[in-house]
């Protein structure tokens, strides 16, 4: 079981926005996630963010892939429309229902080993044909639901949990985005809502090809050798029936630098995560200005946080194929079949 249900019971005074809704009616299911994991923090941007946008939730179509990050959608907007589709093909489903439906609002959600592995060309094709969505990638560098094994985002020369160390250049999923024609790319992390929730509205108000990629530590494989809670330690007690791994949690990690500011973040593993939110003078509207400064910073050891690039006059998928207005699968026949002739004038303009 991947959730639990919440109660249906309201307080008759919570705060309710521009369209009758309370904070709550933007909730989903009780997460079963690990205690602190940064990933609760991003759905509870998500719930911030629609309901400070007075979103009406049935008005999203929630969509996610395989893996920690893509349970997520399970715990936010639960009157909105999902899909859970297979690993690495979420935004080719995503692009479908928007071309069929371009009237709902389009939110992804992965993960780093969903979108930079078995997922990284349908995420590099998204991008690049503007499709009208917020993607939002859960970054933790590893694979969660296997143990923490190393993920395409991993740090070259970071160490895992058992010792081993990442000899592969990583992917950054934010640089690939700016080169494949995203028109919003912004990085974040889950321990920063004050930074997080504007992101998100940002990039839920921009109508293109928006892509968020949140820095969420992993907080479950702190194993190590000599600690009674390691899972070479409990397999060597366990005398029951069956095989249990015991994962010893610990707190989330929270912290909001200033413009400019870089924090530090010691992780499970003992290494160091370092975030320097965007000085104010950063302009983002210049693609190339946020590309240098993601490869100034990549060389200091450190990863900018923020809005690193928008473009205001964006068109997206719906724009460049001279879709009409409405939703097509509210077209009719008449719209739909123009006739012999109409074919006829398309099959020569083809040859």
């Amino acid at each position: 079981m991947t959730y639990i249900a919440k109660p249906t019971l309201h307080h008759p005074t919570l705060t309710k926005n521009k369209v009758g809704y309370t904070r709550r009616d933007y909730e989903g299911r009780i997460s079963t996630l690990c205690a602190g994991c940064g990933h609760d923090s991003i759905s509870a941007a998500i719930i911030q963010a629609c309901w400070e946008l007075d979103i009406e939730p049935h008005r999203v179509a929630k969509l996610s892939g395989i893996g920690c990050s893509s349970k997520t959608p399970d715990y936010f907007l639960s009157a909105s429309h999902g899909l859970n589709s297979v690993h690495g093909r979420m935004p080719s489903c995503l692009t479908g229902a928007s071309l069929a439906n371009r009237e709902l609002l389009y939110l992804g959600v992965s993960g780093d080993g969903d979108s930079a592995s078995i997922g990284l060309g349908q995420f590099a094709h998204a991008m690049r044909r503007g499709v009208p969505m917020v993607y939002i990638v859960e970054n933790n560098g590893v694979y969660g639901l296997t143990k923490g094994q190393f993920s395409p985002t991993a740090d070259k020369g970071s160490q895992s949990k058992k010792g081993a160390t990442n000899i592969d250049s990583a992917v950054d999923l934010v640089s690939l985005a700016l080169q494949l024609g995203a028109t919003y790319v912004a990085r974040g992390f889950s321990g920063d809502k004050a930074q997080l929730v504007p992101l998100i509205e940002g990039a839920l108000r921009h109508g293109g090809a928006a892509f968020i990629d949140v820095i969420s530590p992993c907080v479950a494989f702190n194993n190590h050798t000599g600690s009674t809670r390691s899972y070479d330690h409990v397999r060597e007690h366990n005398a029951a029936l069956n095989r249990i791994d015991f994962i010893d949690l610990a707190a989330e990690q929270k912290a909001e630098p200033a413009p400019g500011e870089v924090v530090e973040l010691t992780q499970s593993d003992g290494s160091l995560l370092r975030l320097r939110k965007l000085r104010e003078e950063h302009d983002p509207t210049s693609r190339l200005a946020a590309m240098t400064t993601i490869q100034t910073l990549q060389q200091e050891g450190e990863l900018p946080t923020g809005l690193l690039f928008v473009d205001p006059a964006a068109r997206n998928l719906h724009q460049q194929m001279k879709l009409p207005a409405g939703a097509l699968n509210r077209l009719g026949e008449a719209e739909l079949c123009p006739g012999a002739a109409q074919l006829e004038r398309i099959n020569q303009a083809l040859r």
